[in-house]
């Protein structure tokens, strides 16, 4: 056997060892204690017994006991994922390239040179023909359709669609939902979404709500967080419905200042109906760990996504040259946290060796990098653009079949804003790729700067592929056009600054 094949095999008895180290120790010593019962027999087992005093043996059996019942009691009760539904739109919704474009060239305020800069900036978005885009764009001039009654009408389309086909999905009764919580960055009416659900579905007067807003494409996995702390303190069995959006005919940007034209080319419409319990029963999914982190606190990281107005007045969101450099931080510092949580201890116990060994060699020795597929089956990356994607593989050192799910969600439905990860987790359900016990890491990017992670793990996978990818995923994985770019951190700041240096 050749040197690389010993050092392998001596690397997954270590990792081995390691990560069972209890099952390793118990199980000889409980065999171990059950050969020495066995010789004593039963009479000489029950006169060590009652040689014992009263108050020991009351002692011996109480006290642990009561340990086990303290234990039990302070655990954090299980949150799980009942099912979920996506928005896929019809034709009527789809918006191919050209017919974005000659709708873009009917506008009076956008000018030929931005057109072509938009052109060129689709060709190489990732982003497919299907993508799906609000009533007011499909007219001419569309500047004039985005009133506020177009806005409503968008949003109940998206999020009407998506609860209806939860409910129907799950056979749950509106009236025992027990928790609201709905995230939307850029539209908010009044009344609220809260109230036009409840007014909707005629939820119960007693329930506990919370809209999320401003949060940028983050704010999904947000509220994740936020319905799972609720139902931490409502009853047992309680039932959570998460609403993640975006609404775009309030953000629709017809001015000519590049930075903002690129959100504008690659938002698209959608959103996901998400049913959340602490009751186990149908649940397909369970929620295992949620981390957030905001750089908010640094100045560049608060500017590198901005909405604001262009020397115009034409309202858009802005993204600075600082969005790169603050996404990368922010990565970084979530992994961080993250990583101690989720992976086994063979891999923290090598980082943290070859750590020590590089402080003692002065720097000459490399840090081993955790490798996070021994924690980790799928990975839903935040479908933000091809970059992002990139950013992500490249630090996780992650495959293309991993991406594979942000890369075609992209590709179909576009930049949906904080319910990406939801088609992606759908597009590995339809692909037959979850099984049970598996986990799933979704990763999240918002404004502020911020970058959130979930991770679920399956308990049954889904019994069917219904849903957003229905009739569709037969025709993927595709060949997606990458951009004419070298790759790693270059590739995604060339992506995005030689685009906006272009004439």
């Amino acid at each position: 056997m050749s040197s690389s094949g010993i050092w392998k095999n001596l690397k997954f008895l270590f990792k081995f060892v390691v990560d069972n180290f209890l099952s390793v120790v118990t199980v000889p010593i409980a065999a171990a204690t059950i050969v020495l019962v066995a010789r004593l027999g039963p009479d000489e087992i029950l006169g060590r017994l009652r040689a014992l005093t009263p108050a020991y043996l009351f002692l011996s059996c109480f006290l642990p006991a009561c340990a086990v019942t303290m234990y039990l009691l302070s655990q954090p009760r299980k949150v799980c994922l009942v099912d979920y539904a996506c928005f896929h739109g019809t034709h009527l919704n789809r918006v191919p390239f050209s017919a974005f474009l000659e709708c873009a060239r009917q506008s009076t305020t956008l000018n030929e040179r931005s057109i072509r800069f938009m052109s060129r900036l689709l060709e190489s978005s990732g982003l497919g023909e299907e993508t799906c885009l609000p009533t007011p764009v499909h007219y001419i001039p569309w500047k004039k359709y985005l009133t506020l009654e177009a806005a409503r009408e968008e949003a109940e389309l998206v999020v009407f669609s998506a609860i209806d086909e939860l409910f129907s999905k799950t056979n749950v009764c509106p009236d025992t939902i027990d928790i609201l919580v709905v995230n939307c960055s850029g539209f908010n009416p009044t009344p609220s979404f809260i109230d036009m659900i409840i007014n909707k579905y005629k939820l119960r007067g007693d329930i506990r709500s919370v809209h999320l807003s401003g949060m940028g494409c983050s704010a999904g996995l947000i509220s994740v967080e936020a319905a799972r702390n609720l139902l931490q303190t409502a009853r047992r069995g309680a039932r959570a419905l998460v609403v993640s959006t975006e609404t775009l005919s309030p953000l629709l940007y017809d001015g000519n200042e590049r930075a903002m034209l690129l959100p504008f080319c690659l938002f698209r419409m959608g959103g996901a109906a998400v049913l959340l319990s602490t009751s186990t029963a149908k649940a397909r999914l369970q929620l295992m760990s949620v981390v957030r982190t905001l750089t908010a606190a640094d100045d560049n990281s608060y500017k590198c996504i901005h909405r604001e107005e262009d020397d115009k007045g034409h309202t858009g969101v802005n993204l600075s040259k600082d969005l790169i450099a603050a996404a990368g931080r922010t990565l970084k510092a979530n992994i961080t946290t993250l990583a101690p949580i989720i992976l086994p201890i063979s891999e923290k116990l090598l980082f943290a060796m070859s750590f020590m060994a590089q402080k003692l060699s002065s720097g000459r020795s490399k840090v081993y990098i955790p490798n996070f597929l021994t924690a980790i089956e799928h990975f839903c990356i935040h479908a933000g653009g091809t970059a992002v994607i990139d950013e992500v593989q490249r630090n996780l050192s992650l495959s293309n079949e991993h991406v594979e799910p942000s890369r075609m969600t992209l590709h179909r439905f576009g930049n949906t804003s904080s319910s990406s990860t939801w088609y992606e987790l759908a597009y590995i359900e339809a692909k037959g790729r979850m099984h049970r016990s598996d986990r799933v890491w979704m990763i999240g990017f918002g404004s502020g700067f911020k970058c959130n992670s979930v991770v679920w793990k399956c308990i049954a996978p889904a019994p069917n592929t219904n849903g957003p990818w229905a009739g569709c995923i037969h025709r993927y994985p595709v060949q997606i056009k990458s951009p004419k770019t070298s790759t790693g951190n270059t590739r995604m700041a060339g992506h995005n600054n030689k685009q906006l240096r272009d004439t």
